[in-house]
């Protein structure tokens, strides 16, 4: 399971024109589901999302999680963080989940996630998606529960 987390002061993202999930400060995470995607993964990755220190403290320092700092998370289904794009020109998404596995994996890490006491807002999976987002002085950290990166 990969996940790309952004701190933000606000995401949305939107389906036919209607806002489907949104969160003011906190963080927005894309998540990719791979084949070979447990609750091992679901565990890493929720763990990592709810204590990953890059909220800034008192003395201006990244040291606060999303627990102590407070704020949502906007959770966006995003298979092609599965893609391998190191032969010829266009990513190969084998490693990617079937989509009803996906979907399942997708929506635990969710649950996951709002059993560590946080505000989970959505996406739709597998649907045409616009995400809007303010990062917050740009942080964006790549999370992979196998630990390739």
């Amino acid at each position: 399971m990969r996940a790309v987390v952004q701190r933000v002061s606000h995401a949305s993202v939107e389906v036919d024109g209607e806002i489907v999930g949104e969160i003011q400060a906190g963080l927005l995470v894309y998540l990719g589901v791979g084949h070979d995607d447990d609750e091992t993964d679901i565990q890493y990755i929720a763990d990592k999302i709810a204590t990953l220190r890059i909220f800034r403290d008192d003395n201006d320092k990244m040291n606060l999680s999303i627990l102590d700092a407070g704020g949502g998370v906007l959770v966006v289904s995003a298979f092609a963080l599965q893609a391998d794009a190191r032969k010829g020109r266009r990513p190969s998404f084998d490693a990617a989940a079937d989509p009803e596995p996906a979907n399942e994996l997708y929506e635990h890490t969710c649950s996951a996630l709002r059993a560590k006491g946080l505000t989970v807002a959505t996406g739709v999976f597998r649907a045409h998606m616009h995400v809007s987002s303010t990062n917050d002085r740009p942080s964006t950290i790549l999370l992979d529960s196998k630990r390739t990166f």
